[in-house]
C-alpha cells in the first residue's frame, strides 16, 4: 500500500510539472508578463541592481525563469551554451548544444522553453536540444533543419521550440514541410505538416485559441499559417507578402521577425523593414482568413509590439538605426501617435505599464499606455555589456532580466511594502 502512495503521489508531482510551461516574451508569447505589485515609477538612476553575472556568452536571447533558475544562452568561441543561473545570481552549470551559426550575426538568438522539469532549445545551425531543467544532462538532441533540408537565410535560425501537450514544435521551412511536431519525451517525430511555401524566417511560433478553435500559428517568407495541434493539418494560411507593398523593403518584403498578436478572431502582423504591418480576421469556420486592414506606419523590425486594450504599442523602422515609437487603433488601424524618444527597440508589458528598451544607446523607460501620447514615466541607462541592445526585457516574480552581449542584469522592480 505504501508502495502504491508513492508511485500515486510520484505520477501526480510529475503531470505537475508536465503542465508549467514557461515561454519566452511571456506565456502567450506575446509580451505580456503575468506579474503585479510592480514599481509605478524608478527612482532617479533606475531601479536596484540586484546582480549582474558576466559570462554567459555572447547573444540576443532572454532570460526565462523557472525551478527558482534562470536559463539563458549564449556564444562562446563558436558554440552555443545553456546556461542555469540561481536567483543570486550564481553561475550552477553551464552546457554546450550547438555550434554556433558563422555567417552574419553569429550570436545566440533562440530562447529557451521550460517545460516541468526539461528545457527546450533552438540553436543557430537548427539544433533542437532538450535537457533536464535540474542537472543540465542533455535527454535527445536532433536537427529539424537538416533533417527536413530547411532553406536558411544568410541569419541563421532564431527561434523558440513551442510545447503544445506532448509535443514540442518548429519550422524548418522550406520544400519538404513547413512545421514539425516531435515527441517532447523522447525527440521522436509525431508529424510533419506539408510545405505552405515560402523558406524559413525568424518568427517563434504559438498557440492560437479563439472559442472551439485551437491553432499553431507560424510563418514563412510568405505565409502565415495555422495548424491543427494534433496532426500538422493546416486550417488556413494568409500571404503577408504582396511585392506590390515593398518599399525598398530588405528581403524583397519577404523578412518576417515578430511572432503575430491576437485578440477573438482577429491577428496582427508587424513586418518591419519598410513593410506594411497587417490586420486579418479569422472567418467563423475557423478555415479562412480575410484582410481587415494595413498600416504603413508600425513596420516593427524585431523589437515586437504590445496590444493593450484596444490598441497596438511598438516603435517602427525608419533605417537599420532609426525609428520612433507609434501607437495604432486595434479595430482601425488609425495612427494614434508618433513619438521621437531616442530610438526604436523592444518593448514588453507588465502589471498596466510598457517596457521599453531602446536599441542603440540602451536606455530603458516605464511608460504609461496611454493611446493619445507617449506618456513617459521613468528611465535609466544600461551601461554594462558590449554591443546593440536587442535582447528583449523580462520579468519574473518582481525582477526585470536585461542581456547585453556576454552579461545579464537582474533588477528588482516590485513594490516593497
Amino acid at each position: 500500500m505504501k508502495t502504491s502512495i508513492l508511485t500515486f503521489l510520484s505520477l501526480i508531482l510529475f503531470m505537475h510539472l508536465q503542465a508549467q510551461t514557461v515561454n519566452w516574451n511571456g506565456e502567450k508569447r506575446d509580451g505580456h508578463f503575468n506579474e503585479k505589485n510592480l514599481l509605478k515609477m524608478w527612482p532617479k538612476g533606475g531601479p536596484e541592481l540586484i546582480f549582474s553575472i558576466d559570462g554567459i556568452g555572447k547573444g540576443w536571447s532572454t532570460a526565462v525563469v523557472a525551478n527558482k533558475t534562470i536559463y539563458i544562452t549564449g556564444k562562446k568561441d563558436s558554440i552555443e551554451y545553456l546556461s542555469a543561473i540561481n536567483l543570486k545570481g550564481e553561475m550552477k552549470w553551464q552546457v554546450p548544444y550547438s555550434p554556433s551559426w558563422d555567417k552574419a550575426y553569429p550570436d545566440s538568438r533562440g530562447s529557451a522553453t521550460i517545460d516541468g522539469d526539461r528545457i527546450y532549445i533552438i540553436s543557430g545551425t537548427g539544433v533542437l536540444a532538450c535537457f533536464n531543467a535540474e542537472t543540465g544532462d542533455e535527454i535527445w538532441s536532433l536537427n529539424p533543419d537538416k533533417e527536413f533540408e530547411a532553406i536558411v537565410s544568410p541569419f541563421g535560425t532564431a527561434e523558440s521550440p513551442l510545447v503544445v501537450d506532448d509535443k514540442v514544435i518548429c519550422t524548418p521551412a522550406g520544400d519538404m514541410t513547413t512545421v514539425v511536431a516531435y515527441n517532447k519525451l523522447n525527440g521522436k517525430l509525431i508529424w510533419k505538416s506539408e510545405c505552405a511555401g515560402g523558406v524559413k524566417v525568424f518568427i517563434s511560433p504559438t498557440l492560437y485559441t479563439y472559442k472551439d478553435f485551437r491553432y499553431i500559428l507560424a510563418g514563412t517568407s510568405k505565409y502565415i499559417v495555422a495548424l491543427i495541434p494534433e496532426t500538422g493539418e493546416i486550417a488556413w494560411k494568409y500571404k503577408h507578402y504582396d511585392p506590390s507593398r515593398e518599399r525598398s523593403a530588405p528581403g524583397d518584403g519577404q523578412t518576417l521577425v515578430n511572432t503575430p498578436i491576437f485578440k477573438d478572431d482577429e491577428i496582427f502582423i508587424s513586418k518591419g523593414y519598410n513593410y506594411p504591418a497587417m490586420m486579418i480576421k479569422m472567418d467563423s469556420t475557423g478555415r479562412a482568413v480575410e484582410e481587415k486592414w494595413i498600416n504603413q506606419t508600425l513596420d516593427n523590425d524585431h523589437g515586437g509590439v504590445i496590444r493593450f486594450d484596444d490598441h497596438i504599442y511598438g516603435s517602427n523602422f525608419y533605417n537599420s538605426g532609426m525609428g520612433k515609437w507609434v501607437c495604432l487603433d486595434w479595430e482601425s488601424g488609425e495612427v494614434t501617435y508618433v513619438h521621437d524618444w531616442i530610438n526604436k527597440g523592444s518593448i514588453i508589458s507588465a502589471d498596466g505599464l510598457l517596457y521599453l528598451y531602446e536599441a542603440r544607446k540602451g536606455f530603458i523607460a516605464l511608460v504609461r499606455p496611454n493611446p493619445d501620447n507617449f506618456e513617459l514615466i521613468s528611465t535609466f541607462k544600461i551601461f554594462k555589456g558590449t554591443g546593440p541592445h536587442w535582447a528583449h526585457l523580462s520579468i519574473f516574480d518582481g525582477v526585470m532580466y536585461v542581456r547585453r552581449g556576454n552579461v545579464l542584469m537582474a533588477y528588482s522592480v516590485k513594490k516593497e511594502y
